[in-house]
């Protein structure tokens, strides 16, 4: 019998301990991909769930101006599509943490969207998250459906309408992302408005698990998001971290740091 995913595998941990998720983010290569394995050792070791490994783009467009820097650090020290399948191959020889490729097409499709999917489904990647691939484009060529067993992780917005919600929903995979606020991504002062009846809205076509994201960087903010949704999303405020701190000593310890106690907060609260 086939194992199932271990996004899948995660979530169904999860609503058996009646616990919410975390997701975090990172950019792949920065500040170097030799220094990626133990940057998600030290995501597992304080607690995160899944890891999404952002794929290093010259031109990030859905990105705020934190993971764009972190991007451009990324491709100045070498970063190369190969080279974060090495480091995923890299990070399966000590973990089983489920990883989520986040990317834009053009990467994926310059290495050639069959090969990519395989090649990093052979690496040891569980999902992918194609921001800027709407499923309705996809169906249109059978080439960008292809999947070889990479879970199809899909985006909603504050500004889809229920109809294309049922849309997206149907050929999503592994969890919904719910982006919580309209613009790029970053670091935000307080929550969106309405993200309860989003995430309701959602449950209506699906029931795969929400996790929602965007301009979370609290444990406020996060136990908030927790009580309304399966998974909690964080990335901006720990790539800026690692902007900081780069490749000094102190970076395992400053981003462990931030994120223990909102992971904390995460899991204080418990699911239904």
């Amino acid at each position: 019998m086939k194992s199932p995913n271990r996004i899948d595998q995660k979530f169904q941990d999860l609503r058996a301990a009646r616990q919410c998720g975390f997701i975090a983010y990172i950019t792949a290569g920065d500040p170097d991909l030799q220094s990626l394995p133990g940057l998600v050792a030290v995501l597992e070791k304080s607690g995160v769930d899944i890891v999404e490994l952002g794929i290093p783009f010259s031109d990030p467009l859905a990105d705020g101006a934190t993971i764009q820097a972190a991007s451009g650090r990324a491709i100045a020290a070498g970063a190369t599509v190969l080279g974060v399948l090495e480091a995923v191959r890299e990070i399966r020889r000590t973990s089983e943490i489920p990883i989520v490729l986040f990317t834009y097409l053009n990467p994926v499709y310059i290495h050639g969207f069959d090969k990519f999917h395989s090649d990093a489904a052979a690496a040891g990647a569980d999902g992918i998250l194609i921001l800027d691939l709407p499923p309705d484009e996809a169906v249109r060529n059978a080439e960008l459906t292809k999947s070889h067993g990479l879970l199809a992780i899909r985006l909603i917005a504050p500004t889809t309408p229920p109809a294309r919600m049922e849309l997206i929903a149907k050929s999503a995979e592994g969890f919904i992302y719910y982006v919580s606020r309209e613009g790029v991504t970053g670091e935000q002062a307080s929550l969106s408005i309405g993200i309860a009846a989003q995430v309701d809205e959602i449950k209506k076509h699906t029931s795969l698990p929400v996790a929602v994201g965007f301009g979370i960087s609290t444990p406020e903010q996060a136990a908030e998001v927790a009580g309304e949704s399966d998974a909690v999303v964080v990335g901006s405020a720990i790539v800026r971290r690692i902007g900081e701190f780069g490749k000094s000593d102190v970076l395992h310890a400053k981003v462990a740091g931030f994120l223990e106690p909102i992971v904390k907060a995460v899991k204080n609260i418990k699911r239904p």
